[in-house]
């Protein structure tokens, strides 16, 4: 019997250091939690891809990566089947080439058919939501300069290099709200160096977009473009001839180094600042077209 006493009183001696010592690690940790505070680690890209349909996103892939554009328009489906719902119109085309020299910094360049276009972009993170949401969203500055490089009969009789100038910029204000569903919005400024006499040089627009995830590959994706028909800046006069609202609807499918894009939007258009001030199709009245872009990056 005295046996058996002796057995339980290890066991139970045992099992008290056991909890003491669990005791111990659970205040440990707690304490240096207490010490550290808040998880500040930047929380997962709310987005897969540095484009959501026309518009950029608060995604920068890491330091050193290359990445590879197509970003492709057909015509407007209104001909139906005439032209194939508009896979036989005229259509866009873009190709560009992104790199990563440094965090948080992208730098770009890219050709496009409408115009001939040569452009030129960078885009920075200034702060990153993170993961214990003691920053809630992110803050990214984005910023091209378009050469329009069509015939010089195309400017007019005062013709002169820098007509052929357009920028755009814009502040993406993004935000992650859960695995499934991330949004965003930005504010945007537009100028042209050279335009119709009816349309103002300078646009004031605002962008919204969403993505909500169906499974780790697939995601839904929407976008709207808002030109505000604002003359001047800060004159609050209509403009002749505003631009139409961009809106797209359509799907993402990612990997770890592509993402593909297939929607349907009314521009024609790729850069921004030919969305916010040169789109005259109007989706819901039928005026809108097959688009797709597909990306690819490698790291080096």
């Amino acid at each position: 019997m005295k046996k058996y006493f002796h057995l339980i009183y290890k066991v139970i001696s045992l099992s008290i250091l056991v909890v003491l010592l669990l005791s111990q690690s659970v205040l440990a940790q707690e304490n240096t939690e207490e010490q550290t505070g808040p998880d500040k680690r930047p929380a997962k890209p709310a987005f897969e891809s540095g484009l959501l349909f026309d518009q950029q996103t608060s995604t920068i892939p890491v330091k050193n990566t290359l990445e590879f554009v197509i970003q492709h328009r057909f015509a407007t489906v209104e001909n139906g089947i005439s032209d194939l719902w508009g896979i036989w119109g005229v259509s866009n085309i873009r190709l560009g080439l992104n790199f990563v020299p440094m965090k948080n910094l992208m730098v770009g360049w890219g050709t496009t058919k409408f115009k001939k276009a040569q452009d030129f972009q960078v885009k920075y993170n200034i702060l990153q939501q993170t993961r214990s949401n003691s920053m809630p969203v992110s803050l990214t500055i984005y910023g091209n300069w378009q050469i329009d490089c069509s015939a010089d009969d195309a400017f007019g009789l005062d013709y002169k290099f820098s007509n052929r100038y357009s920028y755009f910029s814009e502040l993406i204000v993004t935000r992650r709200f859960s695995n499934a569903l991330s949004v965003q919005f930005a504010p945007t400024f537009t100028h042209f160096n050279a335009v119709d006499s009816l349309v103002d040089h300078d646009r004031i627009g605002l962008s919204f977009g969403a993505r909500y995830k169906v499974s780790p590959q697939v995601s839904f994706i929407a976008t709207y473009d808002l030109p505000l028909k604002i003359k001047g800046i800060t004159e609050w006069i209509p403009v002749p001839e505003p631009a139409k609202p961009n809106f797209c609807v359509g799907a993402e499918i990612s990997t770890s180094t592509h993402a593909f894009h297939l929607w349907l939007g009314s521009s024609q258009g790729i850069l921004p600042q030919e969305v916010m001030m040169n789109n005259k199709n109007d989706f819901f009245e039928g005026q809108f077209m097959l688009g797709l872009n597909i990306t690819r990056v490698w790291n080096f």
